[in-house]
């Protein structure tokens, strides 16, 4: 069928909704913690390190869950990949917020909630490639990553005034509450494909897809930018609070600066991708994303008023999660016919490892006296420069007719 005369599914708008609603609570309940690192500790009586360990075993979870969790979603369907995805959320989001009071049950509550994670996330692609005809696809992706900015920030800004306002269990138990709800929602009106394909879906076997994945030069050069990227973001989200705390922010301005940066990056994925689409490029708006976010991560490594920090998370978070949906759509498109899910999740797990990599080093580098986490800043810059580097080497997709 041509692409220009494919008719797609109106339905395909109500399954990207309930989709982005199971992105976002799950992305909400793993980065609840960041903005009230301080108070979590007090409260749990606890280090620092252990509060940033319930966002920390997200990633280490996924490293492990990732690729079965693609094969699940490659081989038996979205609706059932991504409605475990969202039952985990719920039930465990309903445990934590049931014994919040006790933080080891907050902790097997995460982990919980963190295995439901790949089941929804890696579904990205695969969503945009079976619903969404092939101009509207890094759209569709682009709206799906909007569901991740949107749950952290919603996790960012909204807990530090839930918890000051209320209590911490009292928040836990409300977001709890709100993930049962997505999952009954979700299971509701998810549908497993349109009445009509949009296009062509004949894919390899998962088995096969990672085979071929690994052999692609240019998907390892992605793999490798997705690393860097997306483990900056992780460090950068979990670590906000104790990033500036040293210069004298509260847990309110910290959740507002994180906040921001998540606003930024719906501003990049509402913008970035559609361009993308029309001008049929990925490889320049990648380039542009790495580009524009370096100048963000400096002014967050080095400001010291709080309208600059405010500005330089907003640029950051502007570009670089921008990168986030053009990757998943352009790593898609060069490992045709590799399931969407297959590389998808390959590209997330590699963030998550990296997240760990440089959470645990940020924490470990941090000024022993003051605490101020510049050194480790600067080197996340350096990395982000390099990334950049790397991306001038990568070919446009064919699949666009690049």
């Amino acid at each position: 069928m041509e692409e220009g005369t494919v008719r797609a599914s109106g339905y395909r708008w109500v399954m990207l909704v309930v989709f982005m609603l199971a992105i976002g609570v799950n992305q909400l309940l793993w980065i609840s913690f960041a903005p009230i690192t301080g108070d979590a500790a007090a409260f749990y009586g606890v280090s620092d390190l252990a509060i940033g360990l319930l966002s920390l075993v997200f990633m280490a979870v996924f490293i492990v869950v990732s690729i079965p969790a693609s094969w699940v979603i490659d081989t038996v369907g979205i609706r059932m990949g991504v409605g475990i995805g969202a039952v985990l959320t719920g039930v465990f989001g309903l445990l934590r917020g049931v014994f919040a009071a006790d933080y080891t049950w907050v902790l097997i509550s995460q982990i919980g909630i963190a295995i439901g994670q790949p089941f929804v996330l890696n579904a990205i692609a695969k969503l945009a490639g079976r619903w969404f005809p092939l101009r509207e696809r890094a759209t569709a992706a682009g709206l799906a990553s909007l569901a991740i900015y949107g749950g952290i920030f919603a996790g960012l800004a909204i807990t530090p005034m839930l918890v000051l306002r209320m209590s911490l269990p009292t928040a836990l138990l409300a977001y709890g509450i709100l993930a049962v709800a997505v999952a009954v929602l979700f299971l509701a009106l998810a549908k497993e494909r349109p009445s009509s394909p949009v296009g062509p879906e004949e894919r390899s076997l998962v088995l096969d897809g990672l085979k071929s994945v690994f052999r692609n030069r240019g998907f390892l050069q992605l793999l490798l930018l997705f690393f860097i990227g997306l483990g900056v973001f992780n460090a950068v989200t979990t670590w906000i609070e104790d990033i500036v705390r040293p210069r004298g922010f509260s847990i309110e301005q910290a959740g507002l600066i994180g906040g921001l940066m998540v606003i930024g990056g719906i501003v990049g994925a509402l913008v970035i991708p559609p361009l993308s689409d029309r001008t049929k490029k990925r490889v320049p708006f990648i380039l542009l994303a790495l580009a524009g976010a370096i100048p963000g991560l400096i002014g967050i490594t080095f400001a010291t008023s709080y309208a600059l920090m405010l500005a330089s998370a907003f640029v950051l978070g502007a570009f670089l999660l921008a990168s986030g949906p053009l990757g998943f759509q352009y790593g898609a498109e060069i490992t045709y016919p590799a399931p969407e899910g297959t590389s998808n999740g390959l590209l997330l797990l590699a963030g998550q490892i990296s997240g760990i990599v440089f959470i645990v080093g940020m924490d470990l580098f941090k000024s022993p006296t003051t605490g101020s986490m510049t050194w480790p800043l600067l080197a996340l810059a350096a990395l982000m420069a390099g990334a950049l580097l790397l991306a001038t080497r990568l070919k446009e997709s064919k699949i666009l007719g690049g």
